[in-house]
């Protein structure tokens, strides 16, 4: 393992974030917390509780779920984007680094950016409603195991992508209906039997579920089903990105 040039991708990466502060942090706090506000604090007062606990904490793991996903896809997908756009990509593959440790190196700095955005959420929230962790060790094992997982999706899609609107297209038009269906803002007994169904085929569902019981101890499906859904997002991204640096798929000239 390169240990200094994989400290030296996690490294440039992190600078990137801190030179975008505003829109790559803030930005995405701010809007969550404007969720909050709203849906938390308003409309929560006319709802009451949900599942035996309050509607504005209910909510905070689906916010932090949202964050999570749309954030490491983010800034992992236009890390390696903006390489491939400004042909700088070569140097990056010709330095002595395997493609392990360029994957990991883009991956830990979107998860920790991520991390970041989350912490503050769940900070913020703490002034609102009291929010203990349930269940710590699960808390951390799937904040940080989604933020890889979805932060190796964002490779995936920043090296498909030909173009700025294809870099947009799914975190628009696929993460962002399929993050509002999944359980963020009401649980699953309130929905008819159908929407519970279509509600159950969607694999964001098992991570608003899990953060859930992680934070708050309550679960409306099996723990196991939330561990086999991180797994799997971390081993087809892998599979799929080792493919791809081997055969030097849109990343070779």
């Amino acid at each position: 393992m390169n240990w200094i040039g994989l400290k030296m991708i996690i490294w440039k990466e992190l600078q990137r974030t801190r030179q975008v502060f505003l829109q790559a942090v803030l930005s995405p706090f701010l809007s969550t917390f404007l969720y909050f506000i709203v849906f938390g604090t308003a409309i929560g007062s006319q709802i009451g509780t949900v599942s035996g606990v309050s509607y504005g904490q209910f909510i905070v793991p689906g916010m932090m779920a949202m964050a999570i996903v749309m954030n490491s896809v983010l800034a992992a997908s236009s890390g390696i984007y903006f390489l491939r756009f400004m042909g700088t990509i070569n140097d990056l593959l010709t330095a002595p680094l395997s493609y392990i440790e360029i994957v990991l190196g883009f991956s830990i700095a979107s998860a920790a950016r991520t991390s970041l955005i989350s912490a503050l959420i769940y900070l913020t929230a703490l002034l609102f409603v009291p929010l203990p962790i349930a269940h710590p060790f699960w808390f951390f094992f799937f904040l940080f195991g989604s933020a890889m997982g979805f932060s190796f999706f964002g490779l995936l899609l920043g090296i498909w992508a030909k173009d700025f609107e294809q870099l947009s297209f799914v975190p628009t038009i696929i993460i962002t209906p399929l993050s509002f269906l999944g359980g963020v803002f009401y649980s699953l007994t309130m929905l008819p039997p159908l929407w519970q169904k279509l509600t159950l085929i969607n694999p964001l569902f098992y991570l608003v579920d899990a953060l859930r019981y992680s934070l708050l101890g309550i679960s409306s499906t099996s723990l196991t089903i939330s561990i086999l859904f991180i797994l799997v997002l971390w081993i087809v991204p892998l599979i799929l990105l080792r493919k791809i640096f081997l055969s030097g798929y849109k990343i070779r000239n």
